[in-house]
């Protein structure tokens, strides 16, 4: 079935209803004054189509009844817009905490004041049934996040999240912005992601304005979107053995991180390479001695990985942890459309490198590693091929880097236009309307970890409390992201 770009109430319930069956994979949902909108792909070609709904009263037909993944975006958008999705089987507020001052800022906005009601966590009952609250402030230098465990002794028998601790407005920032400005922005969503969602970002721009970024910027993005891969997974694994107080890789991998991050402050700039990928292009061409140190940095992760593999894989204390540890079941992965290495984990082949096929991955050769497993250990190993195939792809993209320029002029005109790239967590999605001046009129970002936190919610069910700061960090899911 085609469908139109603005639907009436029957279309958009029948398009819920296409998404319960399957027929097409949900991608994100959100909204601007009185209009919602929600993007979907269809399994076959790399098209997004993006289809909205006015919404004169201020209500629309909820989605999460018959497709749950919509429900916490159903929530922030209520949230920041004000617009109530009708039948939602959850109506409590995500993003806004009542501290705002204000509820609805990007709606009908009126000034809020006294104290905020309380929220109110989902009833379990059952006998020697207690409460763990955790968080939202952590022992560790990591961002806010409240979670609540019902467990049975030690056993936890259902976990809920609270976040939007981080809320920054961010897409409000961005309404009326000039474009530079929202890129930075963009960029910013969530930092350990810089590169891939200004790579979003400025791919959203070029289709919206239909321009083309000259073929050595869009080969210098894949050769920053690689490094930045391969530095947060050698984050990740160290982290995930820490986590199993095994702490020798968290040292030995934050090494090889470092060496990453190093070579790209020589080639780029800037460690986490920050502004570097830019509507039209690249900021900066690759500084001249850049391709040595980065290939310096290869050579000696080159080196030192494989021994840590074998460490990891051959320590049996290390292995009772992570082997058959949070495991999330493939049909969860498969309804909540779940990216990256989580989804991988489980069974779901899905890279938007290989979807997509945004230059250069066109003309790359890679391999997307899938498991079956579904655990903690499925999770570290997926992370493992994917160093191992960034380092390929990084290899091949500094022996065939074309020449010539690395950005091209922007024309100030009005345009709409959608990206999805692969980050290191999954895919991220971008929207964007400009305005007839170029500067932006609304933006949407969405976070891979929207469809990921709540499997992590299941993947806990079963184990022990103890277990959790090993789920958590495999799926590394990002608090900032959701929190826009």
């Amino acid at each position: 079935m085609s469908w139109p770009a603005v639907l009436d109430t029957g279309s958009w319930r029948a398009l819920g209803e296409a998404l319960a069956r399957g027929d097409l994979f949900f991608v994100s949902l959100w909204g601007e004054g009185r209009t919602v909108r929600v993007a979907v792909r269809e399994a076959q070609g790399p098209a997004i189509g993006v289809h909205a709904l006015e919404c004169p009263g201020g209500a629309y037909p909820a989605l999460s009844h018959v497709h749950p993944p919509a429900a916490r975006l159903e929530r922030s958008l209520a949230d920041l817009t004000g617009l109530s999705p009708v039948g939602a089987p959850d109506a409590r507020p995500w993003l806004d905490h009542g501290r705002w001052g204000v509820s609805h800022p990007m709606g009908e906005a009126q000034p809020t004041t006294g104290e905020p009601a309380p929220y109110v966590f989902l009833p379990v009952e059952g006998e020697g049934l207690h409460e763990v609250p955790v968080g939202p402030v952590h022992a560790g230098i990591i961002e806010p996040g409240h979670f609540r465990f019902t467990a049975n002794g030690e056993a936890v028998a259902r976990l809920e999240e609270r976040l939007g601790y981080t809320h920054k407005g961010t897409q409000a920032l961005m309404a009326g912005a000039p474009l530079d400005h929202a890129a930075r922005l963009a960029g910013r969503v969530s930092g350990d992601s810089t590169v891939a969602y200004a790579l979003a970002f400025a791919r959203a721009a070029e289709a919206a304005l239909g321009v083309s970024a000259p073929p050595r910027a869009q080969w210098l993005r894949a050769l920053m979107a690689e490094l930045e891969r391969l530095a947060n997974h050698l984050g990740d694994i160290g982290a995930i053995c820490n986590d199993a107080a095994f702490a020798v890789m968290l040292a030995h991998c934050g090494v090889l991180r470092e060496l990453v991050l190093r070579a790209c402050a020589v080639a780029f700039g800037h460690r986490l390479m920050m502004d570097a990928v830019v509507p039209g292009g690249v900021a900066a061409d690759i500084a001249a001695d850049g391709s040595r140190a980065i290939a310096e940095a290869l050579a000696r992760i080159r080196q030192a990985f494989p021994h840590l593999i074998d460490v990891y894989d051959e320590a049996n204390s290390l292995q009772d942890r992570v082997v058959g540890t949070g495991i999330v079941r493939p049909e969860y992965v498969q309804a909540f459309g779940a990216g990256g290495f989580v989804g991988r984990a489980s069974g779901r082949d899905f890279d938007a490198r290989r979807w997509a096929a945004y230059a250069p991955y066109d003309a790359l050769d890679f391999e997307v590693p899938v498991l079956a497993e579904g655990d903690v250990n499925a999770r570290v190993w997926v992370r493992i091929r994917e160093v191992q195939e960034s380092l390929k792809l990084i290899d091949q993209i500094l022996e065939r880097l074309p020449a010539g320029p690395v950005r091209a002029g922007l024309p100030a005109a009005a345009g709409e236009g959608t990206a999805l790239v692969e980050g290191f967590r999954g895919d991220v999605f971008v929207w964007l309307r400009l305005q007839d001046d170029g500067r932006v009129g609304a933006c949407h970002l969405r976070d891979p970890s929207w469809f990921q936190w709540p499997l992590l919610e299941t993947a806990i069910e079963g184990n022990i409390i103890a277990d959790f700061p090993l789920c958590n960090k495999s799926f590394n899911c990002s608090y900032s992201g959701v929190d826009l």
